[in-house]
Parts: C-alpha cells; structure tokens; sequence
C-alpha cells in the first residue's frame, strides 16, 4: 500500500508541474483541447495509457 500511495503522489507531481511551470501555456493548451472532437481526445488518451502500460511492463521485466 505504501507503493501505491507512493506512485499517486509522483502522478500527481508530474501532472501538476506544467501547471506551476507554464500557467499560460496550460491555458492555451486547455482551449485547445475544448476544441478538439470528443473521438480524437479518446484516442490521444488511450495512446497514452498504451505507452503507459509498455513502461511499467519493461520497468518491471527486469525484475
């Protein structure tokens, strides 16, 4: 469970960082993403979690 809790809080970090480092950018990019079709939007983040997946799948082969 510490792990788990562990993991969160580096998520969190790394999501909240482009906030803090570039607020204005993060709004552009925030209108941007309004803009964006409900289809591409899906498949940007299930690109993501795929990518996501593969790193913690060759992370944890070394094991």
């Amino acid at each position: 469970m510490k792990f788990f809790f562990c993991v969160i809080g580096m998520v969190m970090i790394v999501e909240g960082l482009p906030y803090f480092a570039f607020p204005g950018k993060m709004k552009e990019m925030v209108q941007m993403m309004i803009s964006l079709e409900d289809t591409k939007l899906r498949r940007f983040g299930f690109i993501l979690m795929l990518a996501g997946l593969c790193i913690i799948y060759f992370a944890m082969d070394g094991r």
